[in-house]
Protein backbone atom coordinates (compact mmCIF):
# COMPACT_ATOMS: atom_id res chain seq x y z
CA UNK A 1 0.00 0.00 0.00
CA UNK A 2 1.73 3.27 -1.03
CA UNK A 3 1.83 6.07 1.44
CA UNK A 4 -0.16 8.99 1.51
CA UNK A 5 1.53 12.13 0.16
CA UNK A 6 2.80 14.37 2.90
CA UNK A 7 0.35 17.28 3.96
CA UNK A 8 0.89 21.05 2.91
CA UNK A 9 0.83 23.73 5.47
CA UNK A 10 -2.58 25.16 4.13
CA UNK A 11 -3.71 21.75 3.77
CA UNK A 12 -3.17 20.71 7.41
CA UNK A 13 -4.22 23.67 8.36
CA UNK A 14 -7.71 23.56 7.21
CA UNK A 15 -8.27 20.42 8.43
CA UNK A 16 -7.59 21.19 11.53
CA UNK A 17 -9.97 24.34 11.54
CA UNK A 18 -12.19 21.91 10.21
CA UNK A 19 -11.84 19.85 13.34
CA UNK A 20 -11.55 22.76 15.57
CA UNK A 21 -14.86 23.42 14.17
CA UNK A 22 -16.72 20.13 14.85
CA UNK A 23 -15.57 19.81 18.21
CA UNK A 24 -16.86 23.25 19.29
CA UNK A 25 -20.44 22.51 17.93
CA UNK A 26 -20.25 19.51 20.50
CA UNK A 27 -22.09 17.26 18.26
CA UNK A 28 -19.27 14.75 18.47
CA UNK A 29 -19.49 11.53 20.47
CA UNK A 30 -16.87 11.02 22.85
CA UNK A 31 -14.82 8.10 21.09
CA UNK A 32 -14.83 10.34 17.66
CA UNK A 33 -13.87 14.04 19.69
CA UNK A 34 -11.32 12.27 21.28
CA UNK A 35 -9.58 10.67 17.93
CA UNK A 36 -10.53 14.10 16.19
CA UNK A 37 -8.69 15.75 19.22
CA UNK A 38 -5.50 13.11 18.37
CA UNK A 39 -5.70 14.42 15.03
CA UNK A 40 -5.94 17.90 15.59
CA UNK A 41 -2.65 17.68 17.71
CA UNK A 42 -1.11 16.11 14.88
CA UNK A 43 -1.71 18.42 12.98
CA UNK A 44 -0.69 21.45 14.96
CA UNK A 45 2.51 19.81 15.50
CA UNK A 46 3.18 19.65 12.09
CA UNK A 47 1.79 23.23 11.35
CA UNK A 48 4.46 24.51 14.00
CA UNK A 49 7.51 22.24 13.06
CA UNK A 50 6.50 23.64 9.47
CA UNK A 51 6.33 27.34 10.43
CA UNK A 52 9.57 27.04 12.75
CA UNK A 53 11.22 25.60 9.24
CA UNK A 54 9.99 28.09 7.18
CA UNK A 55 11.23 31.06 9.90
CA UNK A 56 14.71 29.64 10.07
CA UNK A 57 14.50 29.25 6.13
CA UNK A 58 13.45 33.19 6.01
CA UNK A 59 16.31 34.21 8.58
CA UNK A 60 19.28 32.40 6.77
CA UNK A 61 17.92 34.27 3.47
CA UNK A 62 17.88 37.22 5.66
CA UNK A 63 20.98 37.13 6.75
CA UNK A 64 22.43 36.56 3.70
CA UNK A 65 20.05 39.53 1.99
CA UNK A 66 21.43 42.12 3.95
CA UNK A 67 24.88 40.94 3.92
CA UNK A 68 25.15 41.30 0.26
CA UNK A 69 23.07 44.75 0.50
CA UNK A 70 25.57 46.15 2.93
CA UNK A 71 28.64 45.16 1.05
CA UNK A 72 26.86 46.66 -2.21
CA UNK A 73 26.12 50.14 0.04
CA UNK A 74 30.03 50.43 1.29
CA UNK A 75 31.24 50.25 -2.40
CA UNK A 76 28.91 52.96 -3.49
Amino acid sequence: MPEAPSPTFESALAELESIVERMEGGELPLKDALAAYKRGAELLQFCQATLKDAQQQVLVLEKGVLKAFEGDADEA
